[in-house]
């Protein structure tokens, strides 16, 4: 008798569990299903509040990101060829995609990033949050690492950003790669012995330090180092290599 009361406790706990276990997916379900619908269908806002509209998504940036330029672009900038540059183009469909955009963000840190509030409030890799000591001592070492004069010069500066896939491969695109004035490179994406697909130009490399160059030879001598730091240890590598510390 008692093995049979045993046995109707157990089904019976064991139905109460199938049946919370079902609500639970179904709510889990009915809640990814409502948010997605509201992601297509919800309103942003812009930089001064007015309504941007349903082709924004949640965090305000355009949904479908296709190659049509709007009218105002398309007729501002209807004359220009294909790969000439474009004086104003880029802030203005970055404004587009992403109404929120008020201007572009400086490429590299300076003596006036403690006035950062935004970046200064979060820690890496949204901030610089208890790095400043860091960034200061590096700084002072880096305040004159700037694009070239030739560079800075420029009104409007034509930019490639170079990925690591195997897609360029047998492209040969070397020499329109090199066209550009300002060649982006990222990590320790190859070039001596591809230039044929990948050009020889590196402007700037941005990389991380796990995914640098470990060989300073294979550096190329013309060319910037950018660090893209996301935790705090990387400040603290990249001050060690700027001082020529151990690390």
């Amino acid at each position: 008798m008692g093995l049979l009361v045993f046995m109707r406790n157990l089904l019976l706990a064991l139905c109460l569990f199938l049946v919370l276990g079902f609500l639970y997916y179904s709510a889990w379900k009915l809640h990814l299903l409502r948010w997605e619908d509201s992601n297509s269908v919800v309103l942003s806002f812009d930089s001064v509040g007015h309504t941007i509209g349903s082709e924004y998504d949640k965090l305000g940036f355009l949904l479908n990101l296709d190659s049509k330029l709007p009218p105002e672009l398309a007729s501002k900038y209807a004359n220009f060829s294909e790969g000439v540059c474009k004086p104003g183009y880029a802030s203005a469909l970055m404004t587009v995609i992403f109404p929120k955009f008020s201007k572009p963000a400086p490429m590299f840190l300076d003596d006036s990033f403690r006035k950062w509030a935004r970046i200064r409030d979060f820690v890496p890799p949204f901030g610089i949050k208890g790095q400043d000591n860091l960034i200061k001592a590096i700084l002072s070492a880096t305040k004159d690492y700037r694009l070239t004069p030739a560079l800075d010069s420029l009104s409007c500066r034509r930019c490639i950003i170079v990925g690591n896939g195997g897609v360029l491969a047998n492209k040969s695109l070397g020499l329109k790669i090199d066209d550009y004035d300002i060649v982006v490179r990222l990590n320790s994406a190859p070039v001596k012995g591809f230039e044929k697909d990948v050009g020889g130009k590196t402007t700037l490399r941005i990389t991380y330090p796990e995914g640098a160059i470990q060989k300073m030879e294979q550096y190329e001598k013309d060319s910037l180092f950018v660090l893209a730091g996301f935790k705090w240890q990387d400040f603290k590598w990249l001050k060690y290599i700027v001082y020529k510390e151990k690390v």
